[in-house]
């Protein structure tokens, strides 16, 4: 004879509804993993925003700047000089073994942004400022520059950006 360990007091029909969705809630969560999310634009409505420029229209850029992302956790170039107004196209390839990205923003906001990528690993960006690109692939990110001043880009995958794979536009 098998014996339930449940209490009587405890009916077997409530046990379902909680083993379902306990269950609903582990095959979701690695779902929710690679989700992608707009935490710098949406943090930085005003002057964050403003400050780092806006995203371009790849007819008007001015320039194209190849970003090149290796396991080394560096990008090359790492400093670059650009002319307010102008419109960069930055055609970003992952010549490394693992996932990287290019995020554009303010010292601030990338050092903000990095730690809650700690908490989130595999998380993937759709932010005009991002582009998060799988080894041996290559993206584009156009990029207006409105503001005199300095421009930072980091990768924000968990480690990386404490590795030191950041890097400065410098805004002329």
């Amino acid at each position: 004879m098998i014996r339930s360990r449940v209490p009587a007091r405890f009916p077997h029909a409530l046990c379902v509804p909680f083993v379902l969705g306990a269950a609903s809630l582990l095959f979701a969560a690695p779902a929710l993993a690679d989700e992608p999310h707009a935490m710098h634009m949406q943090h930085s409505h005003g002057g964050a925003a403003t400050a780092i420029g806006e995203p371009g229209n790849e007819a008007q850029a001015t320039r194209t700047v190849d970003v090149d992302m290796r396991d080394t956790m560096r990008f090359s170039p790492a400093t670059l000089t650009v002319r307010r107004g102008d419109t960069v196209r930055f055609v970003v390839t992952n010549n490394g073994k693992i996932r990287h990205e290019m995020t554009l923003g303010t010292a601030a906001s990338l050092a903000e942004h990095a730690k809650m990528m700690q908490q989130m690993p595999g998380m993937s960006h759709a932010e005009p400022n991002a582009v998060t690109v799988e080894p041996g692939e290559r993206k584009t990110l156009v990029w207006h520059f409105t503001q005199p001043g300095t421009v930072e880009f980091a990768c924000l995958e968990p480690g990386h950006f404490e590795a030191g794979m950041r890097g400065v536009v410098n805004v002329r």
